[in-house]
């Protein structure tokens, strides 16, 4: 797929970034897959990225289930875990980042069925920041993990990833929901799956390291409100809810210390409620009185 518009048989899923707090979408394609909600086109950002190539691959309730295994593993696996001396220690020896990169990449290789994005069940892109050329890059073929690696490469704590000539770093950079791509590519329905920032209201910063994060959410945020607003009249976005608990949206390096994939299980099951709930006004209404 290049970036043209197309015909997408079903609607679009977009997936959008949020560290471990991407548990929630997993719940929220559970809702979506439970109600028989198939999609035709599916969008992913940093770690929507991982979730949505995994049901890009088979988009059934199996796929949840493998998502599930990954995510209760994602701590476990060692993705941003690590001594103190250890993450210094990469910091010292890189200059760049505090993990490595190869955690990751083995549990991307281990849960993702295909070697490449042409081989999924279903048209699928991600998304990346190019350093090189300072914009956002769609990766709809060629080596999967790579793609999605580079999708979910956090500045400063992973590596940039370099695919040819060009190193990417993570997607959220540049379209953190990106429901202006799938409505260029020609959806016409469209259901978001986002983490729940978006529903949390920002205050200003209080202590220095929040600087950076808040202006990094207004920037997100704004893309997304844009393209909300500059929708077609003829498109339909449903944004699914999350059911995130008070005080589970915090800034994004909060949502990548090892204890905040402790809550897993919870996150997956309060979208998953939220979801149907909601799935369940969308779709009554859709199908009109009995």
């Amino acid at each position: 797929m290049d970036g043209s518009s197309g015909d997408v048989r079903g609607p679009a899923f977009v997936l959008g970034g949020g560290g471990a707090l991407g548990a929630y979408e997993v719940g929220m394609l559970k809702a979506l897959l439970a109600a028989g909600v198939r999609p035709g086109l599916v969008l992913g950002t940093s770690v929507g990225a991982i979730n949505g190539a995994a049901v890009a691959a088979d988009p059934s309730q199996a796929s949840v289930n493998r998502l599930i295994d990954l995510w209760t593993g994602m701590g476990r696996a060692g993705v941003f875990t690590g001594s103190v001396v250890g993450r210094v220690s990469t910091a010292v020896r890189t200059r760049t980042h505090l993990y490595p990169p190869a955690p990751l990449l083995d549990l991307l290789r281990t849960h993702l069925p295909v070697a490449l994005i042409e081989e999924l069940a279903l048209p699928f892109q991600c998304v990346a920041a190019s350093i090189e050329n300072a914009a956002e890059h769609w990766f709809g073929s060629g080596p999967l993990v790579e793609a999605v690696l580079a999708s979910s490469a956090v500045p400063g704590l992973l590596p940039p990833v370099r695919i040819g000539d060009e190193h990417f770093v993570d997607g959220g950079l540049v379209n953190s929901i990106p429901v202006g791509r799938a409505v260029a590519l020609g959806a016409r329905e469209i259901y978001v799956l986002q983490v729940g920032r978006i529903e949390r209201r920002l205050r200003p910063p209080r202590l220095p390291w929040e600087v950076a994060t808040i202006a990094f959410e207004i920037a997100r945020r704004h893309r997304f409100s844009r393209d909300m607003a500059d929708l077609p009249p003829e498109v339909t976005v449903h944004v699914l809810p999350s059911g995130a608990a008070p005080g589970d949206t915090g800034t994004p390096l909060r949502q990548l210390r090892h204890r905040a994939f402790g809550q897993t299980a919870e996150r997956i099951e309060r979208a998953y409620a939220a979801s149907s709930r909601h799935l369940d006004l969308v779709l009554d209404t859709a199908r009109g009185p009995a």
